[in-house]
């Protein structure tokens, strides 16, 4: 690759969360949902897609905006947000874009004939019969649609399973399991729907017990066999369930991921796990013959500020993926070099001196979060740490090389007292640190680790910190 990758992979200032990421044509694209920084609710922007060659993933371009919310018929008045897509490429070539707005209920489709231009409606996916799916009484949710296509035939997958169902969902609805349906050859029209995972209500005796369906349908064909990937309704973790079938006998596979690695290296519970966690959304693809899981992180303490990220996963010989920890490098492919600078904002862990918490972080407290200054979409703006008080560290995952002797963090606001810098293990510098208006370099010897290693920043004194940047020299 030309540059080192970060996660979040794409600008700092974007904010793409839900992602679907597809190869077409040596380009890897990346399809997802809209956020905002500092936004009051999901998904409130036009959809954009983000795409890099297969061969440089650090080289990622925007294609501008490919949907606007006002060309569903159904939303004229832009008053419905555009929610979690996914795309696929049809038997005649043209790419699909399927899509729900928010709590509507109905799974819409625009068509392009290159995947990142401008779409145009094309339908709503309907039944035999002629009426549109799930406006019928006892049909699924219609959310969070995915699609497969092959071989000249196509799949929908969506469903939305809240437990016990919320004040908001439709009384009418089924909200018990994730529902597969074939398409007829205008991958407009479906046939029966089958259902394919479980929910909470009904997981018991099933093999998906603690990790029964939510939402964030996605689907995905591994060595021969599918592989439904969605979000739990423990939230912050997604799932995969494996058929030799699109449609139909689905096991419980694992966890992929968990935006606060919960689930891997000893961590059991939400309060003490490894970042401040909430709903998750993402997917698997192959890209230059490796596979990778990408899912999206919590900014500017919403809950609506969520960013993309990604992990190399590691696919066994008998199918099952193993769960990915976060990590600062993400599509880098390998770890960061130990010398140079680097932004803050690229801490795949956070936590302040008295653990995590889920959902909206608050903004006077004892929580650290990672924010944004400048305006929404401004490329000018920039992220940093703010707030980081006495026991409060951030992690930075991973490095490799021994070249630094020294290293220096830039911060500002009013603390006083060291920051200390460990591998988790081994102490490797002490900041000494005193309040500053404005950025400030705060520097210290450094005892560079052997071979790849993690780097934690702990804050111990009085105050609050916010924190820019770091780097070796």
């Amino acid at each position: 690759m030309k540059n080192q990758v970060y996660n979040p992979f794409l600008p700092q200032w974007e904010y793409v969360p839900d992602g679907e990421p597809h190869v077409f044509d040596g380009r890897v694209y990346l399809f997802g949902s809209h956020d905002m920084a500092g936004g009051q609710s999901f998904c409130v922007k036009d959809y954009v897609c983000w795409s890099a060659p297969v061969c440089d993933l650090s080289d990622w371009v925007c294609h501008g905006v490919i949907y606007r919310r006002e060309q569903d018929p159904l939303n004229a008045d832009g008053s419905h947000a555009l929610f979690a897509p996914d795309v696929c490429r049809g038997k005649d070539g043209r790419y699909y874009l399927y899509y729900a707005l928010d709590f509507v209920s109905v799974i819409s489709v625009a068509v392009c004939d290159t995947p990142c231009g401008e779409y145009k409606f094309y339908g709503h996916v309907k039944c035999k019969d002629g009426h549109i799916l799930s406006t019928l009484k006892g049909e699924p949710y219609a959310f969070d649609p995915a699609v497969l296509c092959e071989n000249g035939e196509a799949y929908l997958y969506i469903g939305y399973c809240p437990y016990p169902p919320r004040h908001l969902m439709r009384v009418e609805k089924t909200y018990t399991n994730a529902w597969a349906y074939k398409f007829e050859d205008d991958i407009l029209t479906v046939g029966e729907g089958k259902p394919i995972v479980p929910s909470e209500c009904n997981e018991a005796g099933t093999g998906f017990e603690g990790h029964g369906f939510f939402e964030a349908s996605s689907i995905r064909k591994v060595n021969g066999k599918y592989y439904f990937i969605y979000s739990s309704y423990v939230n912050h973790e997604l799932c995969y369930a494996v058929s030799d079938s699109p449609d139909g006998n689905f096991s419980y596979g694992g966890v992929i991921i968990s935006n606060g690695d919960i689930g891997i290296n000893g961590i059991t519970q939400e309060a003490h796990c490894n970042g401040y966690i909430g709903n998750n959304h993402g997917s698997i693809e192959n890209i230059n013959g490796e596979w990778y899981v990408f899912y999206h992180r919590h900014t500017n303490c919403k809950s609506f500020s969520r960013q993309a990220c990604a992990e190399k996963i590691e696919v066994l010989s008998d199918g099952t993926i193993l769960q990915a920890e976060m990590t600062s490098c993400g599509l880098n492919g390998k770890p960061l070099n130990g010398k140079g600078s680097y932004p803050a904002y690229i801490a795949c862990n956070l936590s302040s001196g008295y653990g995590t918490m889920r959902g909206d972080v608050p903004v006077h407290g004892v929580h650290p979060f990672i924010t944004q200054c400048g305006a929404d979409g401004d490329s000018n703006s920039y992220q940093y740490i703010a707030n980081l008080r006495q026991g409060a560290w951030c992690g930075f995952k991973y490095f490799e090389g021994r070249e630094a002797a020294k290293i220096t963090a830039v911060l500002r606001g009013y603390f006083s007292g060291i920051i200390r810098v460990t591998d988790g293990r081994n102490t490797l510098a002490e900041i000494v640190v005193s309040p500053s208006d404005g950025w400030q370099p705060f520097s210290a010897d450094f005892k560079s680790p052997e071979g790849q290693f993690a780097l934690y920043f702990t804050f111990k004194g009085e105050g609050a910190a916010d924190f820019l940047s770091f780097d070796f020299v």
